[in-house]
């Protein structure tokens, strides 16, 4: 891989996991992160509008998904001038395996093309985010430790890690494990780590604790998202029924690095629901 084409990685510090008492978790010194698939209509319409109202709203911090060669049809260069000009930074990335779908930016189709990029804009992270329900078979879930092992080992060279991103469906029984299970045990914990996505890992009805003990520090991104009670939907961080305290109490032996708020859908506008989110985020002391 050409690496005199990218740029160096600048410290982007923390996402303020630590004692803030009464600050406010917006300042420059503890950054807010978000999934952009959280205003992904919003964003189909204006990106540099969309990327600014999450700047006016205290966001620092992104994920990222869509990579397909391009950045939401910008080249890596412009992409990289609109972060700058808003004041945001992306921290990871989302891509499919492509074994179904081939197209440029997955783990099959022009990987190193995609970590030279990611390295470019300055990416901590790129993770693996969903298998099509075509691809969670025996015969793939099989093959797919050494996939991961393989994107990992080459996101590993630019100091890029390396995650899986869990739904529900990796919670079903795999032989005499869960799909969740087989992929932890059979992949390099060096190579390849776990963005823990509480809701669906909740939905499932799997405690995140339990795999905190059974797997430590395999578990350096988060994606923060609350369930409701009755009909297990979406709902705002603080309005369901995730135990968020309990969870951030334990973030060390997790091995929490960076977490991100997402909210899939809404019955309210987006932008409402992430000010709801927010506001909760900032007024609780264990977010630190």
């Amino acid at each position: 891989m050409n690496r005199k084409d990218f740029i160096s990685l600048s410290g982007l510090g923390f996402l303020g996991l630590y004692a803030c008492g009464t600050s406010d978790l917006m300042d420059n010194r503890k950054p807010f992160a978000i999934q952009l698939y959280t205003i992904r209509d919003a964003i189909a319409d204006n990106l540099e509008k969309s990327l600014e109202r999450l700047a006016e709203l205290g966001f620092k911090q992104l994920e990222i998904y869509g990579y397909d060669g391009k950045f939401f049809g910008k080249s890596r260069t412009e992409f990289q001038s609109i972060l700058k000009n808003v004041g945001l930074e992306v921290i990871s990335s989302h891509h499919t395996t492509g074994i179904v779908h081939n197209t440029k930016g997955t783990l099959l189709n022009e990987w190193e093309q995609s970590v030279e990029d990611l390295y470019f804009i300055g990416s901590k992270y790129m993770v693996c985010s969903y298998l099509f329900e075509e691809e969670r078979t025996s015969e793939h879930y099989k093959k797919l430790p050494e996939l991961l092992d393989k994107s990992g080992e080459i996101t590993n060279r630019s100091g890029i890690g390396f995650a899986y991103h869990n739904h529900d469906f990796e919670f079903e029984k795999f032989g005499d494990k869960t799909v969740y299970d087989f992929i932890l045990e059979n992949t390099n914990p060096d190579l390849v780590k776990m963005e823990l996505d509480l809701y669906w890992i909740s939905k499932a009805g799997f405690d995140p604790l339990e795999y905190f003990e059974k797997y430590p520090k395999r578990f350096p991104l988060w994606h923060v998202k609350d369930m409701k009670a009755k009909t297990k939907d979406f709902a705002e961080v603080g309005n369901g029924t995730i135990d968020f305290k309990t969870i951030f109490e334990v973030k060390e032996k997790a091995g929490l690095k960076y977490w991100f708020l997402e909210q899939d859908s809404s019955d309210k506008d987006i932008f409402e629901s992430i000010k709801i989110s927010r506001d909760y985020i900032k007024s609780k002391f264990f977010f630190k």
